[in-house]
């Protein structure tokens, strides 16, 4: 039987080198980037976003505080004391939604109230060190579950790539 040379398909499929001046690994990946629908990209990329903040937000125990109350607190323990109504916008919620949210949290002593400084007729809504509390919990709790999820699911090499690809998504994450 005859031997052939192989082809720059065949070394990229068999791992060969060949000496044919151009990258084939390169070549295949731009092959690649073109066959992309981006469409496709998006609409798997929020089944799997939303399939994970879904499974970490069912996470919490029953009675514990709702997302949206989470998100309020986590909120205001980076950003620091947020009028309602501007919390709201940032939240995207209506005022009235937002009111009931805060005067829950603010029942249970998570946030505190003070009359803004520079114009006595509005509020301002500060996470208190109650809140502060349950946050930090709340968010070691979900990262662990995270890196416990990680640990078991993925590879050395598969992790470092996820990695890779956090920059792409924090991209993303401010243009939307």
């Amino acid at each position: 039987m005859e031997q052939q040379n192989p082809t720059p398909a065949d070394a990229t499929a068999t791992g060969a080198a060949t000496d044919t001046g151009t990258d084939s690994a390169t070549d295949s990946a731009t092959d690649v980037v073109a066959d992309i629908d981006p469409a496709e990209v998006a609409a798997a990329l929020r089944l799997a976003v939303g399939r994970i903040a879904r499974r970490v937000r069912q996470s919490h125990a029953v009675g514990e505080l709702t997302h949206s109350e989470v998100s309020v607190l986590s909120r205001l323990d980076r950003d620091g004391a947020i009028s309602p109504g501007i919390l709201a916008e940032l939240e995207r919620v209506r005022p009235q939604a937002m009111a009931t949210t805060l005067a829950g949290l603010e029942e249970r002593g998570l946030v505190t109230r003070r009359q803004d400084a520079t114009d006595g007729r509005r509020s301002l809504i500060s996470v208190s060190e109650a809140g502060r509390r349950i946050v930090t919990d709340r968010r070691s709790r979900s990262v662990q579950r995270l890196a416990d999820a990680v640990s078991a699911t993925l590879t050395p090499a598969e992790q470092r790539e996820l990695l890779g690809t956090l920059p792409l998504l924090e991209r993303l994450a401010e243009h939307l």
